[in-house]
């Protein structure tokens, strides 16, 4: 048997009279709040729910970084424990009564990345809830910028800590021997079609010290700030050029979805204006970004993601998603307060998340040098840490 609601019966409202979200516990319409509450009424059992999904929604929809890297969820407790498996070793000749040992290699330990200690917040004030909850057009804006604020928090916080793999060493537990790691590598300080042509050479170089570690080329991405994409992008594209008198120079466009040119990019009726859209050279995804640390140093969260990203000289990140792992505490907190005071809806979502480097070798940076240009990574790392070993990773 079913029957109507009556507008007393709505599940989001409190009070009608004074619009406050809640369970009104069979009081007329007329109830003030205080009556409401000491008969047993609570606020905010719709809006919560509603938009604490919608603004999960949004983060997803927003973030960059972490699908990019090992990601992994946690339900409980405050660390995840990644291995560090021992090497196999080999005996060229095995003569007969020899014992093998297994050399001291075998030794199997593990690698913890840890929650931060604090969460992250998206918060705000609101004078009507109820409008929140009955009208999709301001609660969807509030759930897309609560969303996208998380996101470009954590993006922020895993580029820096991608930003330090391309420093650290070998970790001092880390059995393997013989590993070669990625040196940064020089653009220049310009966005120009010079840089856009040595963001390609050191992709080649990345891929050939991948190789050089025995390790394939997948899952590799290049992150570098728009206008150097769309300079990628343009690689190729009619361009004025000096030479005695200014001239017009037309080359087959690079990246234009070209055969002649091997399929790369898109044809160019195709705007590529979307942060998610993507070029791929050499198996390497080439993506844009806002929250590579290239500026000065920005508190992002902890101290351990503050990083002098303009003093290092950061341009761009190449990557493989073993280089960096991020988890993620699951699901939103998403709390809200009724502040009688001001008459107002205080309302904050909240999630834990952390990050810890696992394989250094798999990270490079292109840094402000002159093109081709190496500098070591100690040298680097130096001018990009705030804090000495500030990225968790005891080096060997």
């Amino acid at each position: 048997m079913s029957s109507n609601l009556t507008n007393a019966d709505m599940a989001y409202r409190l009070a009608l009279d004074t619009a406050t979200s809640g369970v009104n516990p069979g009081l007329a319409p007329s109830a003030t709040n205080a009556q409401v509450i000491a008969a047993g009424g609570e606020s905010g059992k719709l809006w919560l729910p509603i938009w604490s999904g919608e603004v999960l929604h949004a983060y997803d929809q927003y973030r960059m970084f972490e699908p990019m890297v090992t990601s992994k969820t946690i339900s409980s407790g405050r660390l995840m424990e990644f291995p560090i498996t021992g090497t196999v070793s080999l005996k060229p000749a095995w003569d007969a009564g020899e014992y093998l040992t297994g050399d001291n290699n075998s030794r199997a330990t593990t690698f913890s990345v840890e929650l931060d200690k604090r969460p992250m917040a998206a918060h705000f004030e609101l004078d009507n809830v109820d409008l929140m909850v009955t009208q999709w057009e301001y609660r969807q804006e509030l759930a897309r910028q609560a969303g996208q604020t998380l996101a470009n928090a954590r993006d922020k916080q895993i580029a820096a800590f991608i930003a330090g793999a391309a420093g650290v060493s070998k970790l001092i537990d880390d059995p393997r021997t013989g590993l070669s790691y990625a040196v940064p590598f020089g653009i220049g300080a310009t966005e120009d079609s010079v840089a856009a042509l040595a963001v390609l050479e050191g992709i080649e170089e990345f891929c050939v010290e991948l190789q050089e570690n025995d390790v394939p080329v997948q899952g590799c991405y290049c992150i570098v700030p728009p206008k150097l994409f769309q300079q990628i992008r343009r690689l190729g594209v009619a361009d004025a050029t000096t030479n005695g008198a200014a001239a017009t120079v037309s080359m087959q466009p690079m990246f234009g979805g070209v055969a002649m040119a091997g399929g790369l990019g898109a044809p160019l009726t195709q705007g590529m204006n979307s942060l998610s859209d993507s070029l791929v050279y050499m198996g390497v995804t080439i993506q844009k970004s806002n929250h590579i640390p290239t500026g000065a140093a920005e508190v992002v969260g902890e101290a351990r993601y503050t990083v002098n990203g303009d003093t290092a000289g950061v341009r761009g990140l190449i990557f493989c998603s073993e280089a960096v792992a991020s988890i993620r505490k699951t699901g939103l907190v998403v709390d809200t307060e009724d502040d009688i005071r001001r008459n107002t809806t205080f309302t904050v979502a909240s999630m834990f998340s952390g990050t810890g480097i696992l394989k250094p070798e798999l990270a490079k940076v292109l840094h402000n040098g002159a093109i081709g240009t190496p500098v070591t990574r100690s040298t680097y790392l130096g001018n990009l840490d705030t804090v000495a070993g500030q990225f968790g990773y005891v080096s060997a």
